[in-house]
C-alpha cells in the first residue's frame, strides 16, 4: 500500500496548493476542536477546584497552585497542538525531521515568520493555515484566561476574609481558654484561702479531712476547666470547618 507522501507526489504542481489549503483546513479543525475540548475540561476542573476551596477552612498556597496549574494546563494545549502540527507534516513527507517540524511549526503557529527551515513552494500554504490555527486557539485560551483570572481574584478575595475570621476566631477560642483557666485558678486561690480559715484552731483529723475535701475540690475544678477549655477549642475548630458554608446562592459565603 502507498504511503501518504507518495500519494501527494502525484498531485499535479498546480493542484498541490489547493490540496495544501485542504490538508491544512482539516488539521486546524482537528486541533481546535481538541483545543476546545482540552480548555473545556481545565475550566470544569478550575471550577470544581474552586468551589471545593471555598468551603472549609482557607488555603490561600492551594489556590495559588490552583491558578499556577490551569495556566500550565493551558500551555500544554498549545505546546502539543505544536507537536501535532510537526508530526502532521512528517507523516505527510513535507518535513524529514522530528526537530525541523516542530521548529517550523512553533515558528507558523506563533506567527514569528522566521526560521531556516521552509516547506516546498508548492506546499509552503499550510504555513499560514498553522498560522491561523495559532490565532484562534490563543484567542480562544486569552479569552479562558482572563475568565479563571478573574475567578480566581474573587476567590482569593473570599479567602482573604475568610483567614482573617479564622485568626479572629482563634484569637476569641484562646482568649476565652484562658479566662477559663484564670477562673479556675481564682477559685482554687479562694478555696485554699477557705480552708485554711476552716482549719484554723481544729484537731488534726479535722485539718485532715479539710485538706482532703479540699484537693478532691481542687482536682474536679482541674477537670472541669480543662473540659471546657476543650470543648471552646473543639468547638472552633468545627467553626473553621464550617467557613465559606453560606445558604445556597451566596457565593460570599455570609450567614
Amino acid at each position: 500500500m502507498p504511503s501518504l507522501s507518495s500519494l501527494l507526489l502525484k498531485i499535479p504542481d498546480e493542484f498541490k496548493p489547493w490540496a495544501a489549503l485542504g490538508i491544512g483546513a482539516l488539521l486546524l479543525v482537528l486541533l481546535v476542536l481538541f483545543h476546545g475540548f482540552g480548555l473545556h475540561r481545565i475550566l470544569v476542573q478550575f471550577k470544581r477546584a474552586e468551589m471545593r476551596l471555598q468551603m472549609g477552612r482557607p488555603h490561600l498556597t492551594t489556590a495559588g497552585f490552583l491558578f499556577g496549574w490551569s495556566v500550565f494546563l493551558m500551555l500544554s494545549l498549545h505546546i502539543i497542538e505544536i507537536i501535532a502540527w510537526g508530526f502532521g507534516l512528517i507523516w505527510l513527507g513535507l518535513i524529514l525531521r522530528p526537530g525541523d517540524a516542530i521548529y517550523f511549526c512553533a515558528n507558523a503557529y506563533t506567527t514569528l515568520g522566521y526560521g531556516a527551515v521552509d516547506l516546498d513552494p508548492h506546499w509552503r500554504n499550510i504555513s499560514p493555515i498553522i498560522a491561523i490555527s495559532g490565532l484562534f486557539t490563543f484567542a480562544w485560551t486569552t479569552s479562558s484566561l482572563v475568565s479563571v483570572m478573574s475567578n480566581h481574584l474573587k476567590l482569593m478575595e473570599q479567602l482573604e476574609q475568610e483567614r482573617l475570621q479564622q485568626l479572629q476566631m482563634r484569637a476569641d477560642a484562646r482568649q476565652a481558654a484562658w479566662d477559663v483557666l484564670h477562673n479556675e485558678k481564682a477559685l482554687e486561690h479562694a478555696g485554699k484561702l477557705e480552708a485554711r480559715k476552716r482549719k484554723a484552731g481544729a484537731s488534726f483529723f479535722v485539718r485532715w479531712r479539710i485538706g482532703r475535701e479540699e484537693r478532691r475540690h481542687e482536682k474536679e475544678m482541674r477537670k472541669a476547666a480543662v473540659a471546657e477549655m476543650k470543648d471552646i477549642l473543639q468547638k472552633e475548630h468545627c467553626a473553621e470547618d464550617d467557613l465559606g458554608q453560606g445558604p445556597p446562592g451566596d457565593s460570599e459565603g455570609r450567614k
